[in-house]
């Protein structure tokens, strides 16, 4: 069922929690559900945060609070494990994407109909729930850490270092300027794109894979396959967080290396 009266098939049903809720045509089109559930999940993540810190007190720690010191020092472990110049912008960022990342994965974990039958009641013809399966979200987040490689890049190495960075590596002679460009350039082109599709291609199969058991087993069945499934997503969930907020410090640390 869809929330009316129509019943759906195997196929239908799939289509149907993969469609997005947008408004707009072609480029300009813009996925409200995503959007809407980026920016109450970064809110969400805020009010946590601004609770721990209302919490602190020279006193014994609640548990709360020491569940967000235990977060808080694992990223900073990882960021002097990785990035070694000064940058006081390195470790809120790490945070804040290790943070926000982990709660739109998150999502993938609320049975499926749940969000989308309830907004089907409210009027909403569709509604997907998982922010970091939409590709457009990803990639965002993705070119955001692009833009702050280039600021760092000819921030730290000025715009001719940036320049002979492209043009003089790996081949350190003029002739190979143009092999060197190609090769660079495609280095540094690749970083923004693996970035966005690792992280899109993992959750899309996740929230993929919920919607199949859903679609294509009796209701009474579902949990045999979806249960192991979701413990083995936690997994996944937490390790594309880690991944992503890793690979924004090695990427930023390679932007601030003067050689």
């Amino acid at each position: 069922m869809t929330g009316s009266d129509e019943v759906l098939t195997s196929q239908g049903y799939i289509s149907h929690h993969l469609t997005f809720l947008t408004t707009g045509e072609g480029f300009w089109s813009i996925n409200i559900d995503s959007m809407a559930v980026s920016v109450f999940l970064g809110v969400v993540m805020l009010f946590l945060l601004r609770m721990a810190v209302r919490k602190t007190s020279t006193g014994v720690p609640g548990k709360f609070l020491c569940f967000v010191e235990m977060i808080v020092e694992f990223v900073d472990g990882t960021i002097k494990d990785i990035f070694h110049g000064k940058n006081t912008l390195i470790a809120p960022l790490a945070l804040t994407i290790f943070g926000w990342v982990f709660l739109m994965n998150l999502m993938d974990l609320i049975p499926v109909d749940f969000l989308p039958e309830t907004a089907m009641a409210l009027g909403v013809p569709y509604f997907r729930v998982v922010p970091s399966a939409d590709v457009n979200i990803t990639m965002s987040m993705a070119l955001g850490v692009f833009m702050l490689i280039l600021y760092y890049s000819i921030k730290i190495k000025g715009v001719s270092g940036f320049v002979k960075e492209l043009t003089m590596q790996p081949f350190n002679h003029w002739a190979f300027i143009p092999l060197n460009l190609i090769l660079e350039g495609v280095t540094l082109v690749a970083k923004p794109v693996s970035l966005g599709l690792r992280l899109f291609g993992n959750m899309y199969a996740g929230e993929l894979i919920f919607i199949l058991i859903a679609g294509l087993l009796p209701w009474w069945s579902q949990w045999v396959l979806s249960v192991p499934w979701a413990i083995f997503h936690i997994l996944i969930i937490t390790l594309q967080a880690f991944i992503f907020m890793v690979l924004t410090i090695v990427y930023l640390s390679q932007a601030s290396e003067k050689h």
